[in-house]
């Protein structure tokens, strides 16, 4: 694919498998699952989950904007949490990170993730 670019970044954690930060094909960015690490230490952040959301929403941030764009352009978010207990508090912590109108979003409970992670969020951008 010729318009296939890669996006990296050195302010959000580096992947932790075979795959990219985020992918732009034409003027859509895919923006791979974000968990809750610290980019420069690699290690999970820690406190409660508003705590952990806010790493992962500032991780995806990073990206967008390495990309080109900010999370206002996302048109479609998808939120895995350990515990959808916690699926208010993440409301809040979404709601800090985007403005009206909000994306397409998508939130279910899952076993586990990643580095025994509670959350992860992906992001589809349009920019």
């Amino acid at each position: 694919m010729s318009n296939r670019a890669v996006i990296a970044t050195q302010s959000a954690p580096q992947a932790i498998g075979p795959y990219s930060q985020g992918i732009k094909a034409g003027n859509t960015v895919w923006i791979s699952g974000q968990i809750p690490l610290d980019p420069i230490s690699m290690t999970l952040v820690e406190g409660d989950i508003a705590a952990q959301a806010e790493q992962v929403f500032t991780n995806l941030a990073a990206i967008a904007e390495a990309a080109g764009g900010t999370l206002n352009n996302a048109v479609k978010v998808n939120i895995s949490l350990t515990d959808l207990s916690d699926f208010d508090a993440v409301n809040t912590v979404m709601a800090s990170h985007f403005e009206a109108p909000y994306p397409a979003r998508a939130c279910v409970q899952v076993a586990a993730l990643p580095k025994g992670a509670d959350i992860e969020v992906e992001a589809i951008l349009v920019l």
